[in-house]
């Protein structure tokens, strides 16, 4: 199948399941395992933080440092789209206590500085106290630009207010970019980076922060339920992706325009090939074509997630000729509806 349902579907290639093997091991609990901490070191030096925490998830990743920055009754302001706020299960609210304040996103995938300052609380009995804000890097595929990233910092500085990155898909956007991850993550006090996305690996994320943020995170991934044992052998595979995986991504970016520019052909597909940055594109489509589409699609061996707007994603097991089965996929079908 080629499955563009999200780059989590990649598998680890033959080199990684090698390393994986191959990892030397420790019970990572006690911070025994030296994979593990090899790992933890290796992207708290790349993003210029002071440590790491390594987890089973990105949910889990988030939620814990959202612990770690608020207390119980504290507020934090989030963009509507932010994964923590509508694809995390309400786990903030539910686990850790917490009060999202969602804020619009803006067209790039930001959060406008006025209206941030507009949702700060007064100190005030009746309102929860507003202590974090987090941004997501990328939002729906687009990359926050490094101007608006060092604005959003300064601003969360000047308002006393810690400031979180989902960076999910971190390396995409630096890729996007062109410069190095430290570039993005070294304005903010904790960074969630995913490494079973574009990565491949096949779980796995790893938060980054300050020393004693970590501690308090610690804590949250051993009330989470996060903590592993001879995790040395996910780790191993981490650290196969950061040295093989991370600039391969932008292969990943061209597929994507490729795809995008194929079905921007195809009349009945309502789609811009520019606004594709990175390793996602949207897709709009009359309603009633979304279901038939998926079935035709499943029947020529694509996966596809279906929504108002078809989200299709590019990785690591799809290749420039897939992306060619895919569009005359499409065209097939609009051919006879």
């Amino acid at each position: 199948m080629i499955d563009l349902r999200s780059d989590t579907v990649t598998r680890p290639t033959a080199a990684m399941r090698q390393a994986m093997a191959a990892a030397e091991v420790g019970d990572d609990v006690f911070g025994d395992d030296p994979t593990v901490n090899r790992l933890q070191d290796r992207l708290a030096e790349l993003t210029g933080q002071e440590a790491g925490l390594f987890f089973p998830s990105g949910t889990q990743s988030n939620l814990a440092a959202l612990m770690a920055h608020c207390g119980r009754g504290d507020e934090f302001i989030i963009g509507s789209l932010g994964h923590s706020f509508g694809h995390e299960a309400g786990g903030a609210a539910v686990l850790g206590s917490l009060w999202p304040c969602p804020i619009e996103n803006e067209a790039d995938g930001s959060l406008a500085l006025d209206k941030l300052a507009a949702a700060i609380k007064p100190d005030d009995a009746h309102f929860a106290p507003t202590r974090l804000l987090v941004l997501e890097n990328t939002q729906n595929g687009r990359v926050l630009p490094l101007a608006y990233i060092r604005e959003a910092a300064e601003f969360a500085r000047r308002h006393q207010l810690g400031i979180h990155l989902d960076g999910a898909r971190a390396f995409n956007a630096a890729v996007k970019l062109g410069v190095p991850v430290i570039d993005i993550t070294r304005h903010f006090d904790s960074v969630s980076l995913c490494l079973s996305k574009g990565l491949g690996c096949p779980v796995g994320t790893v938060l980054v922060g300050k020393r004693e943020l970590i501690r308090k995170a610690q804590r949250a991934r051993k009330i989470l339920g996060g903590g592993m044992r001879q995790a040395g052998m996910l780790a191993a595979a981490g650290l196969y992706a950061l040295e093989h995986h991370v600039q391969r991504l932008a292969e990943d970016h061209t597929k994507a325009r490729q795809l995008a520019e194929g079905l921007a052909q195809i009349q009945q597909i309502q789609l811009d090939p520019a606004t594709v940055q990175t390793n996602m594109v949207f897709a709009g489509i009359a309603p009633q074509h979304v279901q038939p589409l998926a079935a035709h699609l499943k029947n020529a061996g694509i996966l596809i997630l279906t929504g108002a707007n078809l989200r299709l994603v590019t990785h690591l097991d799809v290749g420039a000729r897939d992306v060619d089965t895919v569009i005359a996929a499409f065209r097939a079908y609009f051919r006879s509806a």
